[in-house]
């Protein structure tokens, strides 16, 4: 069910995704060309880890609006944080226990892409 509601709560989670992937992106070129490949392929994995799980839950979260949809609202919103922390406890275990990493580079980009959306609403002005 599309709500016009949803709209610009929609489009403002997606372009906090798309800068926290260019922000991801840039960050992995330069460790690349400072340590090498598997640093940098850590940190991507770090990055990607953090990325799916929030745009999982943009989608999940901005579903329903309006006080008709006030209960679908809040369930909707807890279901995707529920659901956004298995996905990313699945990767993270899934990485971690599967591909061969460099700890260091993978965590702190992993920790860096979930302190972004603290920063990013500063950098996005949401338009009204």
């Amino acid at each position: 069910m599309r709500n016009e509601l949803t709209k610009p709560g929609r489009k403002f989670a997606y372009q906090q995704s798309a800068l926290i992937t260019v922000i991801t992106l840039i960050f992995t070129l330069v460790i690349y060309f400072i340590w090498g490949f598997e640093s940098a392929k850590s940190a991507a994995l770090g990055g990607i880890i953090g990325i799916i799980p929030n745009l999982f839950f943009a989608y999940k979260a901005f579903r329903f609006a309006g006080a008709r949809a006030s209960k679908m609202v809040v369930e909707s919103f807890f279901s995707g944080v529920k659901q956004k922390m298995a996905l990313m406890a699945l990767l993270l275990g899934l990485t971690i226990k599967f591909v061969v990493i460099s700890p260091l580079p993978f965590f702190s980009m992993f920790c860096l892409v979930m302190a972004l959306p603290i920063i990013t609403p500063f950098i996005i002005k949401q338009q009204r």
